[in-house]
């Protein structure tokens, strides 16, 4: 029996979209999940201007969005083991994955500030599991096996990813550290505090390549990705970090000891990722408007959404011990939500655009 036109008709609209799809998740982005970590964190940047509705929507679309990149990456993994394999032996992607790490530990705040604790739990021991794996794998990689100049990809944010990662796991653990009892508690809250000293670290290492790159080779436009924020966001969320910990070491009192240290090195890092911002924005107008290069969606601007939610809900835990930098959390985290629809909007464009284009060359193309 043969299909009625209709019938046919939609089969071959369901081809065309699994084609689609089967093109966008080969062709993944290893960063992918930054739009989790961006999408999260301007959730959390809403509730500090107690903006609950617009935080609870944001947060449902990205567990929404979370659960997609899931499917989509084991989809890969399943069917596209080559392309995923090229990309994680590639110098320039291979941090890249550290979103997935980050992402997961921001949706576990999420998850945590409105109760399920057990889940954000599993998503921080997750987390946890591959941070450990990747890191070694990534950096033996970069130390041992890659061709392409360090400084190369340096200046490209590579390693501002693996900085996020890992201070995404001192932030979901402190949270939980604060309602946990037992004998293992100080314990997992040493391990935290290591894990944001290992950040820092990470952090000073970037930053000597970064300017030994900028002050001795040519920059050009291309060099100058929106994932280069993330010099600032990782500078921010290291200072909402080591706050963080400054806040719960008053529970714990075999860590005590470090909170003024804590708290004077947070302030300084807050301090430097701020003095980023108009250098920043400096590079974003020489790029845009001096050198002309148009201004079009790509995933990296969800690595420009990410620091800029970041410093607000930073500044906002900053803000307990210096009152008047509450103004200044109030207003990045307006315009965070801005930039986040705005990019949003980019997305949302730049798919449709993807598949009318896919469409019409599936239906009309030249039969043979």
């Amino acid at each position: 029996m043969q299909p009625r036109p209709c019938e046919r008709r939609n089969l071959d609209v369901l081809r065309v979209v699994l084609g689609w799809m089967g093109r966008e998740v080969s062709a993944l982005d290893p960063a992918c999940f930054a739009l989790v970590m961006a999408t999260g964190t301007t959730s959390n940047a809403m509730l500090c201007v107690e903006q609950t509705g617009v935080s609870d929507a944001l947060f449902l679309v990205n567990v929404v969005v979370f659960v997609w990149l899931v499917v989509a990456t084991i989809w890969r993994t399943t069917l596209f083991h080559a392309a995923l394999r090229a990309d994680l032996t590639n110098p320039r992607l291979v941090f890249s994955f550290f979103t997935l790490i980050a992402a997961s530990n921001v949706l576990g705040l999420q998850l945590d500030l409105r109760g399920f604790a057990t889940a954000a739990f599993l998503l921080w021991s997750f987390s946890l599991a591959i941070w450990y794996v990747l890191t070694y794998f990534s950096f033996g990689l970069l130390f041992l096996f890659n061709s392409i100049p360090a400084a190369q990809i340096v200046v490209r944010g590579a390693w501002l990813l693996a900085i996020v990662g890992t201070q995404s796991l001192v932030l979901l653990g402190t949270r939980m550290v604060a309602s946990m009892r037992g004998e293992y508690v100080e314990a997992i809250f040493v391990l935290v505090h290591a894990f944001w000293g290992v950040g820092l670290i990470l952090y000073g290492l970037f930053l000597g390549q970064f300017i030994h790159r900028l002050l001795h080779k040519r920059v050009e436009p291309d060099d100058l990705t929106p994932l280069l924020w993330v010099v600032m966001g990782a500078a921010a969320i290291s200072a909402n970090a080591g706050a963080l910990l400054v806040q719960t070491s008053l529970q714990q009192h075999s860590s005590y000891v470090l909170r003024p240290f804590t708290d004077g090195i947070s302030l300084m890092v807050w301090a430097w990722g701020t003095w980023w911002i108009p250098l920043l924005a400096m590079f974003g107008f020489w790029k845009h408007v001096i050198r002309r290069v148009p201004l079009t969606y790509t995933p990296m601007l969800w690595g420009l959404v990410f620091p800029l939610a970041m410093y607000a809900v930073a500044t906002y835990r900053l803000s307990d011990d210096f009152p008047p930098l509450r103004v200044l959390s109030d207003l990045m985290a307006w315009v965070a939500l801005f930039v986040w629809a705005a990019t949003a909007v980019g997305l949302i464009t730049a798919s449709a655009r993807s598949f009318r284009d896919f469409a019409r060359s599936a239906f009309f193309a030249p039969i043979r």
